[in-house]
């Protein structure tokens, strides 16, 4: 009986040893959780906590790199040294706008019809509404028509009571046409009454034959008098050189603006001029309306999206965007930031002085805050003149979007963040007078840039923006002739100096050979391309076709090329495309 007992007293100990092996590891295991508990987030903590401490810990790395000298991606305060004039265009001595008429092109006296009228009223903003008058005086000229003073557009969405004459000096329009069109201030009485034309519209794009065939019969068989209504991009992008060279004589001669919104205009560029010898006017176009239209996330979470969102379902006719694939396709604006980024890149120093001509920017100083620190200089029309210089203008949306012409217009390098109308005048408008830079942001290729730029040194970032840039600062010959948007290319209209050409490439090959440079010139670039970069990096301006009869295929501008970024527009909503037009 000793031996089982035995056995069991055995068994009995192991059992102990084993139930206080596993208490032991049990308790192990409670400490770690205990402990792992304390570590862990609370459940009712933001689900964006994570990304947010992991995002704060890149940061802070980046610092602590670029404190140690070792930086991943630390803005420069200055520029750098660049091999080119980043106030300039380079080969711009060489180009001048030319506008004459032709000797064949007839004298007013000798085509126009005394029996014919021509009246229009303009659609959209400032800019839009220029481009329409600019094509109207064409239009009557095609018709050999009288024209009557174009009637601005009072109820669109900028809702600006403004009269012809109260934004253009209408007496300086008239006269400096007489020798292409008759102009009058208004229809002349018929019967001792007021002679009400009538009321017609034609499709856009419309080209020389299409105004013969439309417009002509209507004019010479029934009313002698023709209105037409929602004038705005109502004429071909090509026509003959002779007209061609009338829009420009009409757009960068004609229209002047009235002296009251001259003279404001001027005190503004002086009072820049002042601060610097040189400043960029910026033309941001980072509004609400804007960025809703864009459908392109700019990182303000789920405040943004719904703010923007709400915004967006004013417009039926906006579907849900992809925002990545809006960024990849280049139609998103950049933000303030990236702007600022850009230009830094692109050489200009912190001491550079700025002048944002911008509605309400979406965010406000939050969003501006990153730009302002980049170029702490940095002005508005509301920053350098007082409420009661103002005062004036600031009830006539028109006439404060004139002054903010007026001052990106003097600049010595003008940005545009999209490519509206008040962006493709004024870069057409500073090819004809010499060629100033202007920039505008390759979103498409930069996109990527911006998105990756903690992975990659300054240097690297910087050097990629400037291969990116070509062809989109302004230089000429960027554009290929008869491409893209008129006014925006007026390529008819710009000449080529041949002879000062051909001695800078004399000068060019004696210094090549030894020779003393006559000329004493520094830099001298003569290649008949004028930007050294390849086919393939140039922008796909699209190719604008006379067709007599269909609407302008909007759809068909590429992002980056001249057609707006905006032009999905449809004319199912005239509000938005006021709104995104200028």
């Amino acid at each position: 009986m000793a031996l089982p007992r035995r056995r069991n007293l055995s068994n009995n100990s192991r059992l102990r040893s084993l139930v206080n092996l596993v208490s032991a590891i049990s308790g192990v295991i409670l400490i770690l959780f205990a402990f792992l508990s304390f570590l862990a987030p609370s459940p009712n903590e933001s689900p964006h906590f994570h990304l947010r401490h992991r995002q704060s810990s890149f940061n802070a790395v980046v610092e602590d790199l670029a404190t140690s000298g070792d930086s991943v991606f630390h803005v420069p305060s200055n520029g750098g040294k660049l091999d080119r004039d980043i106030w300039s265009s380079r080969n711009a001595k060489f180009f001048y706008g030319c506008s004459n008429a032709s000797a064949k092109f007839a004298k007013t006296e000798a085509v126009s019809h005394p029996t014919r009228y021509l009246a229009i009223a303009t659609s959209g903003g400032l800019n839009q509404q220029r481009t329409g008058i600019t094509d109207a005086v064409v239009a009557a000229r095609i018709l050999n028509a009288t024209l009557v003073v174009p009637k601005l557009d009072q109820k669109s969405f900028w809702k600006d009571a403004s009269n012809f004459s109260e934004i253009f000096d209408v007496d300086w329009f008239v006269s400096s046409l007489s020798k292409d069109v008759k102009i009058i201030k208004q229809l002349p009485k018929r019967g001792g009454k007021n002679w009400t034309p009538y009321t017609m519209r034609v499709p856009r794009k419309c080209s020389e034959r299409c105004y013969q065939n439309r417009v002509l019969p209507v004019i010479l068989k029934r009313h002698h008098a023709v209105q037409l209504n929602k004038f705005d991009y109502r004429l071909a992008n090509k026509l003959d050189t002779d007209l061609q060279k009338l829009r420009c004589r009409v757009n960068y001669h004609a229209l002047k603006f009235a002296d009251p919104i001259l003279e404001m205009g001027k005190a503004l560029v002086h009072r820049m001029r002042m601060r610097s010898k040189r400043y960029i006017a910026l033309h941001l176009r980072f509004e609400p309306d804007m960025l809703a239209f864009s459908g392109c996330d700019y990182g303000g979470g789920e405040k943004e999206r719904n703010e923007l969102g709400a915004i967006r379902k004013r417009w039926k006719t906006l579907h849900k965007n992809n925002p990545d694939r809006q960024r990849r396709q280049g139609k998103c604006p950049l933000t303030p930031e990236e702007v600022g980024l850009m230009l830094r890149a692109l050489g200009y120093d912190s001491d550079v002085h700025i002048y944002v001509a911008s509605g309400e920017v979406y965010g406000g100083e939050e969003t501006l805050r990153p730009l302002k620190s980049l170029f702490p200089n940095f002005y508005s029309k509301d920053t350098i003149a007082t409420k009661e210089e103002l005062a004036p203008f600031s009830s006539f949306s028109s006439r404060m979007a004139a002054l903010d012409f007026i001052v990106c217009d003097e600049s010595d390098v003008f940005v545009t963040n999209n490519n509206g109308n008040m962006a493709r005048i004024l870069a057409g408008r500073r090819r004809y007078f010499g060629h100033k830079p202007t920039i505008r942001p390759n979103a498409k290729k930069l996109y990527r840039l911006f998105l990756n730029r903690n992975n990659m040194t300054w240097e690297t970032f910087a050097s990629r923006v400037l291969t990116f840039q070509r062809g989109f600062m302004g230089e000429p010959k960027e554009v290929r002739p008869g491409r893209g948007e008129f006014h925006e290319n007026p390529s008819t209209c710009i000449c080529e100096d041949s002879e000062a050409r051909e001695k800078a490439n004399a000068d060019l090959r004696d210094k090549k050979n030894g020779k003393p440079d006559a000329s004493s010139r520094k830099e001298v670039t003569v290649s008949d391309d004028q930007n050294d970069y390849d086919d393939n990096d140039e922008p796909k301006w699209p190719d604008l076709d006379d067709d007599d009869d269909q609407i302008w295929p909007q759809e068909k501008h590429l992002y980056n090329g001249t057609g707006s970024d905006y032009d999905a527009v449809i004319s199912d909503e005239p509000e938005l495309e006021e709104i995104l037009s200028d």
